[in-house]
């Protein structure tokens, strides 16, 4: 499954993005949100992953350009990201694949990864287009979702030996989206890192946690992108 990268309209401008489209021709949307490393080979294959399962999977360039596979420059990268225009690259893209004539559904998901993780739950907190919302261990200190008008239901993938994305940290962020009576499925994976899901970092891939969260994220799609 071979996509290629398009332009899409954005606060005024514009972004690019990789789109990879269903074999079919046709499938509801998905907006794959990177981590911190940028749009790297790795978040082009899930985009790949999810058109093979029929969907239409948009992962926008949130960096405009630049990826890294060094910690210290995706730190400083992610930090240095103005979140205001994500979440306005991120509407953006919803509105490119809303418009997209292959797009058959009146609302997308949205999946993220780390940092993507946490702009998952904030774009679907901001955007009321978002009809689903898949975060993988999403974490970003200044990314503050605001829960009370999210209105998607949230699958939650988290790792039990997070340093950065506690299991603490999601207990608290289950209870707040459960005392808001917000739809929220939460599973912490037992003895697996940040990460897990990355099959290109081989020090925290976990393939069984990894094959079990992907079912998960094709189950949870199949119902709320109709």
């Amino acid at each position: 499954m071979a996509g290629q990268m398009v332009q899409f309209p954005s606060n005024g401008g514009t972004t690019s993005g990789y789109l990879s489209l269903p074999a079919s021709g046709k499938g509801p949307g998905v907006v794959v949100i990177q981590e911190w490393w940028g749009l790297v080979p790795h978040i082009k294959d899930i985009a790949d992953r999810l058109a093979g399962a029929g969907y239409v999977a948009l992962a926008p360039d949130l960096y405009h350009g630049q990826s890294t596979t060094a910690p210290d420059q995706a730190g400083k990268l992610m930090m240095a990201m103005r979140i205001d225009q994500a979440e306005k690259d991120l509407r953006g893209a919803v509105q490119y694949l809303l418009s997209h004539k292959a797009v058959t559904v009146r609302k997308v998901g949205t999946v993220g990864f780390c940092m993507g993780g946490a702009l998952s739950l904030y774009a679907a907190s901001k955007n009321l287009q978002v009809g689903a919302c898949v975060v993988f261990y999403g974490g970003h200190p200044n990314v503050r979702p605001d829960l009370k008008n999210l209105q998607a239901p949230m699958l939650g993938l988290y790792a039990e030996k997070d340093g950065f994305v506690t299991p603490e940290l999601v207990r608290e962020l289950e209870k707040q989206l459960k005392q808001l009576g917000k739809k929220a499925d939460i599973h912490i994976y037992p003895g697996v890192q940040h990460g897990f899901f990355n099959d290109t970092r081989k020090e925290v891939y976990n393939q069984a946690a990894a094959d079990d969260a992907w079912r998960r994220v094709l189950e949870f799609f199949k119902p709320n992108l109709k």
